[in-house]
């Protein structure tokens, strides 16, 4: 329509039984849309609904450690991860300390280390190992590889 006075804009939208809508108000001039202003709402909640669905919501999973978690106990909670790793989740691998094993914080680190090379097929390190209170934690993200996949 070009530059218009507003009383014609109004006059124009009142014709065509529809409303006047501002669209960018901090344009010089300001610019206006004729338009079914209920229908414009409908239509844009209706594609941020679909835009929510669509969203995928990745789930982080924790496994809890000590430093005195033997080989064994830790084998079954590395299991644990490379399943949920599979399945496109998140792992935390978080290594607890009690007491004065804070202390010997490169005890945590170095299983910390082991469990990511044991993943290292099908995850990488999100997040370095790195102290956080009176825990060390890590987290590893499945790698594009196996995402893919699924």
């Amino acid at each position: 329509m070009g530059v218009v006075a507003i009383d014609e804009a109004r006059q124009m939208a009142q014709e065509a039984n529809l409303d006047l809508v501002e669209v960018a108000p901090n344009a010089d001039p300001p610019v206006c849309r004729i338009m079914d202003f209920g229908k414009f709402m409908y239509d844009r909640m209706k594609k941020e609904r679909e835009a929510r669905k669509a969203q995928v919501k990745i789930e982080v999973k924790e496994i809890r450690l000590r430093p005195k978690t033997t080989e064994h106990h830790r084998g079954f909670k590395v299991r644990d991860a490379r399943r949920w790793l599979e399945n496109g989740m998140k792992v935390k691998v978080r290594v607890h300390f009690r007491g004065r094993e804070i202390a010997y914080p490169e005890i945590a680190l170095n299983d910390l280390k082991e469990i990511a090379e044991e993943l290292s097929d099908i995850a990488e390190v999100e997040q370095a190992p790195n102290m956080e209170g009176r825990s060390m934690l890590m987290i590893l993200a499945p790698s594009k590889k196996v995402s893919k996949k699924n």
